[in-house]
């Protein structure tokens, strides 16, 4: 939310490049009491940041089991429908902060990727297809931020080497990008 803030801002002074980071890496099931528990810390963000819409974990979906297949859901979106990417990242977000979708389940991904106007045939000829190389791009990717000092969700890296931890406002984000600038003049 914040980051569309700042596209709107500085307009094509940046230039935003979502990659993926693992929350949970490893497929796992865990506690469902102990995962709605978790979930109540979303309502400390849910605080500071008016536009987005956290949900304490209320549905009887089950809880996700990993993030991987949501990123590679995404990939496959970004690959075969750049157009739709954004609206898919955006649609993944709110159904599992919001609406408490388990978006680590394979026709929950479907049924997300038609809403933003993606071909169900093709969404799932190119998961059953590309769905393993995916994954690993998105295992490598995440690996790659580990080894670059990302720990936190989300990350802002500014000019591949200044990366700012967590959701910042949006005039931090403006002060630091005028730094850069003024370091280029």
């Amino acid at each position: 939310m914040r980051l569309n803030q700042l596209e709107e801002r500085v307009g094509d002074r940046i230039s935003i490049e979502w990659k993926s980071f693992l929350l949970r890496a490893e497929p796992k099931t865990g506690d469902r009491e102990k995962f709605v528990e978790y979930t109540k810390s979303w309502l400390n963000p849910a605080a500071q940041e008016p536009d987005a819409e956290f949900q304490v974990w209320a549905s009887d979906a089950s809880q996700p089991t990993s993030s991987i297949p949501a990123q590679v859901a995404w990939r496959i979106v970004q690959d075969m429908e750049p157009d739709l990417a954004e609206a898919f990242h955006w649609r993944l977000l709110r159904a599992y902060f919001s609406e408490n979708r388990n978006i680590s389940e394979g026709e929950e991904l479907v049924a997300l990727a038609v809403e933003v106007g993606v071909d169900e045939d093709r969404f799932r000829q190119a998961a059953a297809e590309q769905g393993d190389s995916w994954a690993q791009a998105v295992i490598d990717e995440h690996n790659a931020a580990i080894q670059n000092g990302v720990t936190a969700v989300p990350t802002v890296v500014f000019a591949d080497v200044f990366p700012i931890p967590g959701a910042q406002p949006v005039e931090t984000y403006e002060r630091i990008l005028e730094k850069l600038e003024a370091k280029r003049v």
